[in-house]
């Protein structure tokens, strides 16, 4: 009998932060069938992925969503004062995720879906050798000067300015409140409101300073990944632009990397943005771009937009 609800999922880091998820699995086991760990975006419910989970399960993969430490199922009682930033995301809870599909999965090909900073966490983690392939959507690392140019002064205010002024106040970011994402760890807007074109900068200064040999380490980290990726990005997503994209995917050097990006009116719409890519109304259109590679390594020869970079 099939499992069509997902299962909570509970899964400790290396120091022993519990991440808290969902798991869709097949009641029996196939060695050949992937196991797809879904990122989310920064400061993103992993309920939110919870439809294209299914569906993915539908189709016949296992799907693992999970919350970040500090995030919706893995909030700690108080977000004042606690620690937590990128690094933490992805060289300890991407990891973690990684560790456990390896362990409780034995034999299947570990593929990820990414959405937004999930895409750079991919690369902190040391075990992301292991991962064979890897959708992308609006991929990048917050760099300011990426944005959207005609939506740059309004995002420089609201992100970079209000963001971390309430953040220095409370001692996180209050984002439920504002209907802004939700509530967030003050690591990870430290690390969002960082102005460096290289992320490995973000952390030469400061408390949580690293020093040149770890900096190059997570650089190198990112070229071991060699996962086939297909990157998508969408022309009025005012995060994930062009530059953007390319930026994060310069880090991933040992793979083989595809750059589709697409317009709205490709496939008849007048809007999709950062967000609403993994709503249920792209389930007959924009969803075929993730079964196929996932499925095949491969874009589908319908696929709508241009490909920028790569195959």
């Amino acid at each position: 009998m099939e499992i069509r609800d997902p299962l909570p999922l509970s899964v400790r880091a290396d120091d022993g932060y519990e991440l808290r998820g969902f798991c869709w699995r097949h009641a029996s086991g196939k060695a050949g069938r992937p196991v797809v760990i879904v990122n989310a975006a920064t400061s993103v419910r992993c309920r939110y992925y919870g439809r294209f989970a299914a569906w993915l399960h539908r189709h016949g993969f296992d799907v693992l969503t999970y919350d970040y430490r500090g995030i919706g199922e893995s909030r700690p009682a108080s977000l004042r004062g606690f620690e937590a930033g990128w690094i933490d995301w992805g060289r300890l809870d991407f990891e973690a995720m990684l560790r456990h599909a390896l362990a409780h999965f034995p034999g299947q090909p570990i593929h990820v879906v990414a959405h937004s900073v999930g895409g750079f966490v991919v690369g902190l983690a040391p075990s992301s050798d292991r991962i064979e392939r890897i959708f992308t959507m609006g991929a990048q690392f917050a760099y300011w000067r990426d944005y959207d140019r005609r939506r740059l002064p309004a995002m420089l205010l609201k992100w970079h300015v209000v963001m971390p002024a309430l953040t220095r106040v409370l001692g996180y970011f209050p984002g439920k409140r504002l209907d802004w994402l939700e509530d967030t760890p003050r690591g990870v807007v430290r690390d969002w409101t960082a102005r460096q074109p290289r992320f490995e900068d973000t952390w030469r200064h400061g408390s949580l300073a690293l020093d040149e040999a770890e900096r190059r380490a997570l650089v190198d980290r990112f070229a071991a990944v060699r996962a086939s990726t297909l990157a998508l990005s969408v022309s009025d997503d005012e995060f994930g632009t062009v530059a953007a994209i390319e930026r994060l995917l310069a880090y991933y050097r040992g793979s083989a990397r595809t750059h589709l990006h697409l317009a709205p009116g490709d496939i008849g719409l007048r809007a999709i943005g950062h967000f609403a890519f993994f709503h249920s109304r792209f389930e007959h259109t924009l969803w075929k771009l993730p079964l196929d590679w996932l499925r095949h390594g491969r874009l589908p020869p319908s696929a709508p937009g241009t490909v920028v970079s790569g195959a």
